[in-house]
């Protein structure tokens, strides 16, 4: 970005559909400076590329708030504050708690942009309240709300004006006009805020128009109505828009409140938001993480699954990781502290989902220019469908512009608009709680799209550890050889080492004291274990030590043929066995592949291992396998698939595939939750899961059949009634609920998709 260009993001307060987005989009991106815009529906938030100027970000927060809506500046890496979970019209009266949140996260952040983020605050909080889009509290049910107040005292309007003009008839038409500005005023000077904002055609535009337009024609009843229903269907939109919204944010729920933090040889109970990089924590028994950190002692199972979806806990120990969130078992864990609050893996994947919410997907694009000019040529129709039949064909105008003032109704594109969006963000939030990590709307539409998965081996389609196969014994015990070999092991972090030592112990082999243990180097290791003298290391160097029987030999080749690493095991000058290891295929490996060729995608292995190993691998999953490959081959290949019309997507570990997945059309890093899983390519597997790339591909599918079945019902429910209108059979206020009733079936059937996605 350049020097002069600076992003600011915000959480919007108050935004509740597709027509507050396009509003607050068209209203900034027309302010000189702007470079660009990204508002997310779902996520409530808004990115701003601008030129680096205070005032600018200053006059941003003007004139979104001048539209009745409030900006919170969200500070680089800060922790997501939840939002509107029971209805999407959130609150202003939290705005004083808020300022001092962000003050505080703003002034400890140490970021370039600290004071300008204060300034936009102050700004902020000095813009006058709009009523009109006072959502009231965020996290408070639906009638404490702004929007829930003016609903219920349009309401009780209506109700006064049937009972006043049942006793006193001659009242009626003044009486609902009255009734009816309770509710239309606020939408008004919303309309007019828009339209001097560059949105002339907003939904509240053409329901002034349309209530106006009824009172002058005598029908304040329904006028009355109608903006009753018009304001009780925004409230469901909004309802709807906060599960999806919430879907996500409460994956923040799942980090404790607190810690117990060691220091100065005693334990202190602190917030879990205040611990630092390399404090040391306990995590006893039941508790849930609190912090991303590395176990320095002790072990335990872990329940990873609200986290990352995995039923079955994961036995964890010293030196490995921990995520925030998690559940500890029945173990007691010191802890240190890797990450910060604002910044462990749970804020990254609610940030990154966010952000990915913002981007635009291809589809969405084309909805977006289409009601660009769907919405002026409604205008046109309403307006030939009032005008036309009383000048040509002697129409009665009252009944014509009756119904010109219906189809402005009808016509309104929320329902359209909100159709791709919507069910984009229920996808993104229920893949992110499942571990998989979509950047954005492009991505999954072109997950959907892939005919080829090129695939790494080491940490991909394996473990990525080398775990021990094979126990020989040449003449001896091979619970006698797997303890010589962990005797002269022992106090190696070698992944070798590390293996044997690991399945010694998982078979309670007896390990025998060691007198002297020495390194070879490329060879192997010698010893004294007890009185007998050891070597283990290399076939070739054990055989220069002690020649080898052709069965001894023939055994070990069997062994390399299936990919097999093979040490050999010397004692007092005779070879006594060998452990062969490999780092073997991850046990839903099989699966995951079966599930992406049963689908018809073709499936290779890009590898920079030896063939040999690579193959034996390969031959378990019936796939082509390409290998002893530099990153600027695998790189190629991709490269090649392309040219040859595959859709590929490549998926490796994020590091050394670096270039493969850049040249892909997706890119899917495995990983848990690292720095590198969740920042590179453009999709990740967090818990390293195989069978999720195709659950990757079947929820691009199901949503991309979600969206197509949004636009059927938008569309449909407005060819509906736009027929019913203009032959007579309804009127104003179905007309409305073919505007809002449909952006809430629409958002609802969208909510569909953040059911769990089924593994491979």
């Amino acid at each position: 970005m350049a020097a002069n260009i600076r992003e600011n993001r915000y959480r919007v307060e108050g935004m509740d559909c597709a027509s507050c987005a396009s509003k607050i989009d068209t209203a900034v991106r027309r302010m000189p400076g702007v470079e660009d815009v990204s508002v997310s529906v779902a996520a409530g938030t808004m990115s701003v590329k601008h030129a680096n100027n205070s005032e600018l970000a200053e006059n941003i927060v003007s004139k979104v708030g001048k539209l009745g809506y409030r900006l919170h500046p969200i500070a680089a890496h800060q922790k997501p504050a939840i939002v509107a979970v029971h209805t999407c019209s959130g609150g202003h009266d939290h705005d004083h708690e808020h300022g001092h949140e962000h003050e505080k996260r703003a002034h400890t952040n140490g970021h370039d942009h600290q004071h300008s983020h204060n300034e936009v605050l102050a700004a902020s909080s000095q813009q006058p309240s709009s009523r009109a889009h006072d959502h009231g509290p965020t996290n408070g049910p639906w009638w404490r709300s702004g929007k829930g107040r003016l609903t219920i005292a349009c309401a009780l309007a209506l109700a006064a004006a049937y009972g006043l003009g049942h006793l006193v008839p001659a009242t009626e038409p003044w009486i609902f006009t009255l009734a009816m500005l309770v509710g239309l005023l606020p939408i008004a000077r919303r309309a007019f805020a828009a339209a001097t904002a560059g949105t002339p055609f907003s939904i509240e535009m053409l329901m002034t128009i349309a209530a106006v337009g009824a009172v002058f024609i005598g029908a304040t009843e329904e006028a009355a109505m109608v903006v009753l229903l018009f304001l009780v269907g925004e409230l469901l939109e909004g309802v709807a828009a906060g599960k999806a919204r919430a879907s996500i944010q409460s994956l923040t729920a799942l980090v404790p409140k607190s810690a117990y933090l060691e220091r100065n040889g005693r334990i202190d109970e602190v917030p879990a938001d205040s611990l630092a990089v390399g404090s040391v924590i306990l995590v006893r028994p039941g508790d849930r993480v609190p912090a991303d950190g590395v176990i320095l002692s002790g072990e335990s199972s872990v329940d990873e699954a609200p986290v990352t979806g995995e039923s079955v806990p994961v036995h964890k120990a010293a030196d490995e990781q921990l995520v925030a969130g998690t559940v500890n078992g029945d173990g007691a864990l010191r802890v240190r502290v890797t990450a910060a609050a604002s910044d462990n893996t749970i804020a990254r994947i609610v940030r990154l989902v966010e952000e990915a919410q913002e981007s635009k997907a291809p589809t969405e694009r084309f909805i977006d220019r289409f009601s660009h000019y769907y919405t002026p040529a409604v205008v046109v129709v309403a307006a030939l469908v009032a005008i036309l039949p009383p000048l040509v064909g002697g129409g009665v105008w009252s009944e014509w512009i009756y119904k010109g003032l219906a189809i402005l109704l009808i016509g309104c594109p929320c329902a359209l608009v909100i159709s791709t969006p919507a069910a984009i963000a229920a996808s993104l939030s229920a893949g992110a709680r499942r571990g998989l990590l979509l950047k954005g709307g492009a991505v999954l539409e072109n997950v959907g799209k892939i005919t080829a998965a090129a695939f790494d081996k080491t940490g991909t389609l394996t473990e990525g550890k080398p775990r021990v196969t094979d126990i020989v014994g040449f003449g001896r015990d091979e619970n006698e050889v797997l303890g010589l070999a962990a005797a002269l092991e022992q106090g190696s972090s070698h992944p070798l080492a590390r293996a044997i030592l690991q399945r010694a112990g998982e078979l309670e082999s007896p390990v025998p004291g060691i007198a002297a243990v020495k390194a070879i180097g490329g060879k192997g290791l010698e010893g004294i274990v007890g009185t007998v003298a050891v070597f283990l290391g290399s076939p070739k160097a054990a055989n220069d030590r002690v020649p080898m029987s052709p069965e001894q030999t023939a055994r070990i080749a069997a062994l390399n043929d299936e990919g097999k690493t093979v040490s050999v095991l010397v004692a007092d000058n005779e070879i006594v066995g060998a452990i062969a290891m490999r780092d073997e295929p991850r046990t839903d490996a099989a699966a995951g592949v079966k599930a992406l060729t049963d689908a018809g995608i073709y499936v290779v292995m890009l590898t920079g291992d030896n063939r040999r190993t690579a193959e034996a691998i390969g031959r378990q999953f019936g796939m082509e396998v390409r290998a002893e490959l530099l990153p600027e081959d695998k790189q190629r290949i991709v490269g090649e698939l392309k040219r040859s019309g595959f859709t590929v997507a490549k998926i490796g570990d994020g590091i050394n595939d670096a270039p493969a997945l850049a040249a892909a059309d997706v890119g899917i890093a495995m990983g848990g939750g690292t720095d590198v899983a969740l920042e590179t390519a453009d999709a990740a597997v967090l818990h390293g899961r195989v069978g999720d790339v195709a659950a990757m591909v079947r929820l691009s599918h199901s949503t991309m059949r979600n969206i197509f079945q949004n636009i059927a019902i938008a569309l449909g429910l407005k060819a509906v009634f736009l027929v019913t209108t203009i032959i007579g059979v309804t009127g104003l206020w179905p007309a409305i609920l073919a505007d809002t009733g449909a952006t809430v079936l629409v958002t609802m059937n969208a909510l569909r998709l953040l059911r769990p996605v089924k593994a491979a």
